[in-house]
């Protein structure tokens, strides 16, 4: 018989994860490329880096003696920071080993077969409608195989030579996987989940065979790539119905409760004909991961069964549009920039959303909460609604996704001066990758904003690298002007931007207050009207009194729930000024909050030269 081998330790299996987890994180640009399935939106690679990211930041920092009490904070690091379909499917997995091993101090192979055999049952309970020729799939084949070498007994039950054998079967498992799934075959890949789960693996092995050599190596590769990679030279042709349009919005969120009820949950995202249902963690906290229309509608079904935190709503439609673009810079406005919807889409600008807390409930601005929705409750809200900065997280997935396709990403901010939102920003280009990753104040909001983004994506695509859109958007900052009329002051005396004194004033006297986006960034009171009726039409007049004559504009005018004084705005300003484009949109609650119902706003630039 073979001498007996020692099991696995804690705090070997944590320095095996940290190999394999860095080895998945350098190779995340490859798994971007080939990401078709569930839909080719170039997001599995970092989707898997982010997930495995929790990990090294978490329960992999600080060392175990106990293999359960390790796993157990594994599979929760998990839960908390899965991203993406197969980041949950991963996740859901992990948290899945460390159920069945949570009492064992070691492991040796048969409880390594055990625990590996429960996360694979977990992962696939997971899907609402589980798909092979996925990771699923790869997952499955480790699985038996190191169930076959723990029945064989060898080793004296080491898992090592069964994890060799078992790595082997999943290798082989990702190579059938474009058999199994049409989609893949068509785009001549396999799987990106599966490819990353083998990486995984993979590094695992290294560290298995070579030990601390390795993951030093692996260390020092992977810090290297993410430093300097670049975009793909080449891409995976994007299948074009991998997205459907019904089901555009790709949604997460971390669900929080006492008992939480799986089976209710999941039947009320099967109401809300929801796809790629990933529910992973337990009864206490669970990761939802979702395909939908209405993002709303189901962060409001999961709000039902616990309490609903780390919202995120991406476009797939949107991001794949921006990757099918063969331009060098991507540029990223978030959503206090009144940007109309087709200038959005024309450009194939992303836009990362602001959050809004109503009634004690948070939700994410223009994709969750439409700015009609945003009105009406706030008609009837107890309490001031507050827009706050999304959280840095928000800024480093979409910086992320976007360099794993293009060479630089350009963020044109709200106004430092009035939000955090553009710090939010600046700490996430910080640690994305601060060379390719450029951060640009606005010094303004609403309209202005939208029109400093609207023609930094119009250079974008005429081929101007960062720096020279940079340039072009610091002499055209100062050009871009904003004004406000408010119609009722109460939310801004109510949130302390207007002192109670001049609200007094302006009920007594009658006037309507108009303010101006000052040069550092903020809004100041410059006059009032004397208008009741006519206050649209007379807030045009002197917007036009302001600007030099034989000049043509842009212009984005905005409404705060007043769409019938947008519209006599907008016409008396074609009457009044050269304008060669022109948009009425409804303002959101970055400034919607403060200004209340009724407000107007004015952004005007100087039009492009090629437009005259």
């Amino acid at each position: 018989m073979p001498d007996a081998r020692p099991p696995l330790t804690a705090p070997a299996l944590r320095r095996a994860l940290i190999a394999g987890a860095r080895r998945v994180i350098a190779g995340r640009d490859r798994l971007n490329r080939i990401n078709v399935f569930p839909v080719a939106d170039g997001d599995t690679g970092n989707n898997l880096a982010h997930t495995l990211g929790s990990l090294l930041n978490g329960a992999l920092s600080r060392r175990s003696r106990h293999i359960g009490e390790l796993l157990q904070r594994v599979g929760e690091d998990a839960v908390d920071g899965a991203r993406g379909n197969s980041g949950a499917i991963l996740a859901q997995f992990l948290y899945g080993v460390a159920e069945y091993a949570r009492a064992q101090p070691a492991l040796d192979a048969a409880a390594l077969a055990g625990a590996v055999r429960h996360g694979a049952e977990q992962a696939r309970a997971a899907l609402a409608h589980p798909v092979e020729g996925t990771i699923l799939s790869v997952i499955n084949a480790f699985a038996d195989a190191l169930d076959e070498a723990a029945r064989a007994g060898a080793d004296g039950g080491d898992p090592r030579a069964g994890f060799a054998a078992a790595l082997e079967q999943a290798r082989s498992a990702l190579a059938r996987t474009p058999q199994q799934l049409a989609l893949l075959q068509r785009a001549g890949v396999v799987d990106a989940g599966a490819r990353g789960f083998v990486d995984l693996l993979e590094g695992i092995a290294e560290f298995v065979d070579g030990g601390p050599r390795a993951l030093r190596m692996r260390g020092a590769h992977g810090a290297a790539n993410d430093a300097c990679a670049g975009p793909p030279a080449a891409a995976v042709p994007v299948v074009h119905d991998a997205v459907d349009p019904q089901r555009r919005w790709c949604c997460e969120c971390l669900l929080t409760g006492d008992a939480m009820d799986r089976a209710a949950l999941a039947a009320a995202l099967e109401a809300l004909d929801a796809d790629s249902v990933v529910l992973a963690g337990g009864a206490a906290r669970l990761r939802v991961h979702a395909h939908v229309g209405a993002p709303q509608r189901l962060f409001d079904a999961c709000a039902a069964h616990g309490e609903v935190d780390g919202m995120k709503a991406d476009d797939m439609l949107q991001q794949q549009r921006s990757v099918e673009r063969n331009q060098r810079v991507a540029v990223v406005t978030d959503s206090a920039a009144d940007l109309p919807d087709e200038l959005a889409e024309r450009h194939a600008l992303q836009v990362v959303p602001v959050r809004v807390s109503i009634d004690g409930r948070d939700y994410l601005d223009k994709t969750a909460l439409s700015t009609a929705e945003f009105y009406r409750r706030m008609a009837v809200s107890a309490d001031l609604p507050r827009p706050s900065q999304p959280p840095a997280g928000d800024f480093r997935r979409c910086f992320d996704f976007l360099l794993g396709h293009r060479a630089q990403v350009l963020y044109v901010g709200l106004s430092r001066a009035v939000s955090g939102t553009l710090q939010a920003g600046e700490q996430a280009a910080s640690r994305s990758d601060p060379q390719r990753v450029r951060v640009f104040d606005s010094v303004n909001a609403a309209g202005g904003q939208a029109l400093l983004a609207w023609r930094a994506a119009e250079l974008a695509e005429a081929g101007w690298d960062a720096a020279a859109i940079v340039a072009e958007l610091e002499r055209l900052r100062p050009a871009t002007r904003t004004w406000a009329m408010a119609r009722d002051i109460t939310h801004a005396v109510r949130g302390g931007r207007i002192p109670a004194w001049a609200g007094a004033l302006v009920r007594w006297t009658g006037l309507t207050p108009v303010a101006a986006m000052r040069g550092d960034g903020r809004l100041g009171v410059r006059t009032g009207l004397f208008a009741r009726a006519g206050a649209a039409q007379a807030f045009a007049r002197y917007v036009a009194r302001q600007l030099p004559a034989g000049q043509r504009w842009r212009a984005i005018v905005g409404h705060c729930d007043a769409v019938g004084d947008g519209e006599r705005l907008l016409a008396e300003l074609r009457r009044r000024l050269a304008l060669s484009e022109a948009w009425l949109v409804e303002t959101g609650p970055a400034l919607g909050a403060h200004a209340g119902r009724g407000a107007l706003l004015v952004s005007l630039q100087p039009a492009p030269a090629q437009e005259d």
